[in-house]
């Protein structure tokens, strides 16, 4: 892993690099003008992990920068501060270690630190260790995290000590509407929350007109574009297979007042047996996939794409949303999914900046 290099003055550069090589990468697809959407050129991350690195009485944030050449071969690398991370969390970095430096209860055997913040100002803050966490530890954590005005987790093997709660609220404003989420620690949530904001906004807009039609999401997480996609269709059923995000979505839809919107507990591959009526059950029963009239696909797949058979499930709707967060496993699942579909909307969010990866968002119609 190369830690980024960030450099403000060159960030318009760096944007239209990846530009040029998603057009090129892209260009056979035919796909209409791409819409690109920069991120903040520094201090865009809202949640960052640190190694902590004891050194005589020292003690700072490290990561490693892996040789290319020799991927055995890391160099640790101190960080003071860290230009991508949120400024909360430049903030937060050497306040932490300043608390935690002398004191024996909070240091000992600590080799990791990982932040999550949000927009609207919450900081949750996980303190991993090397060993079993008791009375006394949680005792000082509860004073270091009235002292610096955060929540606190301690981890340890087996073990793990919420001492306010385990998650924060985030809100973004969309389309001037305030969405708010729950994002629960050590779970997926968009890193970058300004590009979270566009996708959010663009992923309201290819879907506009669809309010006589139903939308089925895949891998939804903790409804991140369910929140922000169901006013805009009659009804929408959301899967997730993981039980944690599961618990999350569907307080998100509460939180917000969302009533036309449900998260089922499924993988996109049992969730397509059980459309062809292959897979039954309780789960399935409750779906009552029977109801619904689906016109809309999302999909927001991990980084390894659709296979076969998962492009061929979406080529059954006639709309298709693609979020992706690697363009060289879009442009593979392209080579199927535009056999039957056509690239209506392109777009590119810089969800990474100064680094290889983006984020990209195809919508695809049916071919007459």
């Amino acid at each position: 892993m190369a830690i980024p290099v960030v450099d403000p003055a060159r960030y318009d550069q760096q944007l239209e690099a990846k530009r040029e090589r998603i057009i090129r990468d892209f260009a056979r697809f035919a796909p209409p003008p791409l819409e690109v959407f920069p991120s903040p050129p520094s201090h865009y991350r809202q949640r960052c992990e640190f190694r902590v690195w004891h050194e005589g009485d020292d003690l700072f944030y490290a990561m490693f920068e892996v040789d290319p050449e020799d991927p055995k071969n890391k160099t640790v690398v101190r960080l003071d501060d860290y230009p991508v991370a949120s400024r909360q969390i430049n903030d937060l970095m050497p306040r932490l270690l300043d608390a935690i430096r002398d004191n024996d209860l909070l240091r000992r055997r600590l080799f990791q630190v990982e932040f999550l913040t949000t927009l609207s100002g919450e900081a949750l803050v996980t303190l991993i260790y090397h060993r079993r966490l008791d009375e006394a530890w949680e005792a000082e954590a509860l004073v270091l995290q009235q002292t610096l005005g955060i929540m606190i987790i301690g981890r340890a093997r087996k073990q793990r000590l919420v001492l306010e709660r385990d998650h924060v609220w985030e809100r973004l404003a969309v389309d001037g509407e305030a969405l708010v989420y729950q994002q629960v620690e050590n779970s997926f949530t968009q890193p970058n929350a300004e590009i979270c904001r566009s996708m959010l906004a663009w992923a309201r807009d290819v879907t506009r007109d669809s309010h006589d039609g139903d939308l089925v999401e895949l891998y939804c997480g903790n409804g991140n574009f369910t929140v922000a996609l169901a006013g805009n269709f009659r009804r929408v059923l959301a899967t997730e297979i993981s039980r944690t995000s599961v618990a999350s979505a569907r307080v998100n839809l509460e939180t917000n007042g969302i009533d036309n919107a449900e998260v089922g507990r499924m993988s996109a591959e049992e969730f397509a047996e059980a459309l062809r009526g292959e897979k039954g059950g309780r789960r399935v029963a409750e779906m009552g996939l029977d109801d619904f009239a689906f016109s809309t696909v999302l999909v927001d797949p991990p980084r390894a794409g659709l296979d076969e058979q998962g492009c061929h499930q979406l080529s059954d709707y006639p709309h298709i949303v693609y979020i992706s967060c690697n363009p060289e496993t879009l442009a593979e699942n392209l080579e199927t999914l535009t056999r039957t579909h056509e690239i209506r909307r392109f777009a590119l969010f810089d969800q990474f900046p100064w680094t290889h990866h983006c984020e990209c968002g195809v919508l695809l119609e049916r071919r007459a």
